[in-house]
């Protein structure tokens, strides 16, 4: 596995923090490199994703440690950003919620607890399964991704290595191979940033297609602070070409911007 193989950098203990900050840095920039030459699996997955959601489907996420991590933080990010139902992306990481902030001991090697964690949610065959291994040879994510593809279900995955297991239970595989990480074997580094890039690649795209989005602007935003009441101001005002009060009272008045947009079109 080429996220095992030692650093290019040695010595670290002697480093400066500049030198430190630099090497990690350099070693960053071939990150988007990499997920370039994906582009093509990953916009297999998306179309997937999409094909299923359509049709009243889920997406679910499995990963264990760092990889389950980010994807619970991509689907929880989803009904802010996008105004869709939580259930609609879920993340579930080998060890529960308590794996989010510290580590589960030896949950991410029982090969069958991903299935059992799935069917809580009543998982079928319109939805679908992505697996997250930066090695690709997770037993929880491998149990999960040949459970939900032999029920019928769209499956994929995002693996930093070539070859895994975790790519071959997968119907679609997305594999960005990043290499050898600046503290070896550190997946949270390069492996991790090229995960939460791919991730925020299938939603963004898979809502952009699903019409959660108009222009360029999140049409269907949840305004649940200040911050995005203002966004969603400015988004009235640029699009309708109104002052900054008349933007706020229609939007106090329709709770969203695409009811506000559509309220003027009609």
């Amino acid at each position: 596995m080429t996220t095992e193989s030692p650093s290019e950098y040695n010595h670290l203990e002697t480093f400066s923090t500049g030198d430190l900050l630099a090497g990690m840095n350099q070693l960053d920039h071939t990150v988007p490199q990499t997920v370039a030459k994906a582009l093509p699996q990953i916009e297999q997955l998306v179309e997937a994703i999409v094909a299923r959601l359509r049709d009243g489907g889920r997406l679910f996420y499995i990963g264990a440690g760092t990889s389950g991590r980010l994807g619970v933080v991509d689907a929880s990010e989803c009904p802010p950003t996008f105004g869709v139902p939580a259930e609609l992306v879920v993340g579930i990481i080998a060890g529960g919620d308590t794996a989010i902030r510290q580590a589960v001991e030896g949950a991410e090697d029982d090969a069958e607890q991903a299935w059992i964690d799935l069917l809580a949610y009543d998982i079928n065959a319109k939805d679908v399964l992505v697996g997250i291994a930066a090695s690709g040879r997770t037993p929880y994510v491998i149990g999960g991704l040949q459970r939900a593809r032999a029920a019928g279900l769209a499956t994929g995955c995002v693996v930093c290595n070539a070859g895994s297991a975790v790519a071959a239970a997968a119907e679609f595989p997305v594999e960005v191979v990043t290499g050898p990480e600046f503290v070896t074997g550190s997946t949270r580094l390069k492996a991790g940033t090229a995960q939460k890039l791919v991730l925020n690649m299938l939603t963004t795209a898979t809502f952009i297609r699903l019409g959660h989005v108009q222009g360029n602007k999140m049409v269907d935003m949840q305004l649940s602070n200040i911050k995005l009441v203002e966004r969603g101001e400015r988004m009235l005002m640029d699009e309708l070409s109104i002052g900054e009060a008349e933007a706020a009272q229609l939007l106090k008045q329709y709770g969203s911007v695409r009811a506000a947009l559509g309220s003027r079109a009609s």
